[in-house]
């Protein structure tokens, strides 16, 4: 991205804005977390499909980094991060990585690999990164 880490993380890690910054998102919204922790009931769409889930995010503006566990959902148990690299000339490498095994007997890889990555977690994350980076880059 053509911005400083100053205004890509802001971006990122505002989830609770995400629905009026990414048209692909339906709703963010602050849940209870047991532990103190920031957890929120997430929805977006695929296309024309529905998607929800819960997540534990936890922003690390010092380690150039945010991390979120899925806590409910289909995609409970994946774990997201989200880096940031500085480059010269003002550009920042972002990158968002996902590791989703699945506790489902028989099925559970193959869906993870096959389907639920490829068909919905990579497809809105593509769309998520696209819309902050030129949100960052319309503000740097």
């Amino acid at each position: 991205m053509r911005a400083p880490i100053e205004v890509i993380f802001p971006l990122a890690a505002d989830v609770e804005r995400w629905p009026e910054r990414l048209a692909h998102y339906r709703f963010v919204r602050r849940v209870a977390d047991p532990n103190g922790e920031r957890r929120f009931a997430m929805g977006a769409r695929r296309g024309p499909i529905p998607v929800r889930w819960e997540a534990v995010q936890r922003p690390m503006p010092d380690a150039r980094r945010i991390e979120f566990v899925h806590t409910g959902g289909v995609t409970r148990g994946m774990r997201v991060a989200w880096t940031f690299t500085p480059e010269p000339d003002g550009v920042t490498l972002v990158a968002i990585e996902h590791e989703l095994e699945l506790a489902w007997p028989v099925l559970g890889h193959f869906a993870a690999e096959r389907v639920i990555g490829p068909q919905f977690i990579e497809p809105i994350a593509h769309r998520t990164l696209r819309r902050i980076r030129d949100l960052a880059e319309a503000d740097a």
